[in-house]
């Protein structure tokens, strides 16, 4: 027998009875954003390989291990998108949408492919939701990009299940005098570090800061600490923003542990975590990158951003059971007909009622079937009310109204005023 066909491992189905709850958590953050003055972006999920390299960092993890990478039919290296940053940015070079110092705050959502080791949380392809914004450079937009998650986690019932985690990077010229600080710590240390240690202190050192191996852990407790090396306007700014974050009431915690895994960033980098989810804690991540832009051939552009990974935040909704009972239920109402000529006037009656009601969800009866049947399929399909529409409702040109959830008797409406006794009672639900 062949082999049955599956879906590639870390790559999921996104089940119709999950959907509901994933189109509510993209609602509720498009509506957010449309208040914040962000606007919508589309980017293609197959990039050309060098833009990863050139701008990620070709001795990253994600460079080195997690890409999915190939050749297309004309030779040239593709690859599926690891992130969007570098794809944004690509998009705002090649279009010239930042330039002259024109500002653009845009967001984006869609699938980000890595070659991980599947887990609770952690996927080969991922949903994100991306923020990026270019040509401002000043400490208050870091806070807005703050400010405006911490305002959807109130939305979303999970704000106190998140902490906010901050450091600065400092500039590239800080962040290379201390680079070579701790890799001269490190190396009198060499025997004690964890083999992934060793080889990041080679490649990307200050990597090794975020290293989970206890024994590498209690050797960083004396390393050199990044504070210590921060220029003067990395420090500055950095003041501006947790001055910001305090007016507004915002609890943060210093991390000077807190580096990223991608070498465009530069001073503020900040993460959103939870310990509700185990190991995978982190839900929402980013910072300033004012050199990727030049870096990947444009003019110098500040710039800054953070992604939130879409499958955690959908776990943590269902981990504190903040689902709201309304997207659980995919039917308001359902209409039960009985007999050919009910069929037809309870089709021309639904249609009147979707012009008059347009967010009534309204299930029609499909495939007959006899009144226990009908009613069996209606209140499966989670509906408030069941219509009812047989030949004595017909003669009477009524229909019957019956509660499927909690109390209430059933009511016979004329047909003329269906729609304005749906909304009473939705209005009631």
């Amino acid at each position: 027998m062949s082999k049955s066909l599956q879906a590639i491992r870390g790559m999921n189905d996104i089940l119709p009875d999950q959907t509901p709850l994933w189109r509510y958590f993209e609602a509720t953050v498009a509506g957010l954003l449309d208040t914040y003055g962000y606007r919508q972006i589309r980017m293609p999920i197959v990039e050309f390989t060098e833009l990863f390299k050139r701008s990620i960092g070709e001795v990253t993890d994600i460079v080195e291990k997690e890409m999915y990478t190939f050749e297309d039919r004309n030779g040239d290296s593709l690859t599926l998108r690891p992130e969007g940053t570098a794809a944004c940015v690509r998009a705002v070079l090649e279009h010239g949408i930042s330039g002259g110092g024109q500002v653009q705050k845009l967001w984006y959502m869609g699938p980000m492919f890595r070659h991980e080791r599947p887990q609770k949380g952690r996927y080969r392809q991922f949903n994100q939701i991306g923020l990026e914004v270019f040509n401002l450079e000043g400490p208050d937009i870091d806070a807005e990009l703050i400010v405006l998650t911490w305002r959807l986690w109130a939305a979303l019932g999970i704000r106190d299940a998140v902490k906010l985690e901050l450091n600065s990077l400092g500039t590239s010229e800080a962040r290379a005098r201390y680079r070579d600080a701790l890799v001269a710590f490190l190396t009198q240390h060499l025997d004690v570090l964890d083999e992934d240690s060793q080889r990041r202190l080679k490649t990307n050192p200050l990597r090794v800061l975020d290293t989970k191996h206890p024994e590498t852990q209690a050797v960083l407790i004396n390393a050199p600490k990044l504070a210590d090396y921060l220029d003067e306007e990395s420090r500055v700014h950095f003041e501006g923003l947790k001055a910001r974050l305090d007016a507004v009431g915002i609890p943060y915690v210093i991390n000077p542990k807190l580096v990223r895994g991608l070498d465009y960033y530069s001073k503020t980098v900040f993460e959103w975590v939870t310990d509700k989810l185990g190991a995978q804690g982190t839900v929402c991540a980013g910072g300033r990158y004012d050199g990727l832009v030049e870096q990947m051939g444009g003019k110098p552009t500040p710039g800054v951003g953070f992604a939130m990974g879409i499958e955690r935040l959908i776990l943590l909704l269902e981990t504190l059971e903040q689902v709201p009972d309304s997207i659980a239920r995919q039917v308001d109402v359902y209409l039960c007909a009985f007999g050919e000529a009910a069929e037809l006037a309870g089709l021309a009656l639904a249609e009147r009622v979707r012009d008059q009601l347009p967010g009534l969800r309204l299930q029609v009866n499909a495939g007959a079937g006899s009144f226990k049947s009908q009613f069996k399929k209606a209140d499966k399909s989670g509906a408030l009310f069941a219509l009812i529409l047989g030949d004595d409702e017909m003669a009477a040109r009524q229909i019957g109204v019956k509660p499927l959830r909690g109390q209430g008797e059933q009511l016979n409406i004329a047909w003329d005023a269906l729609a304005e006794h749906l909304a009473t009672c939705a209005v009631q639900a």
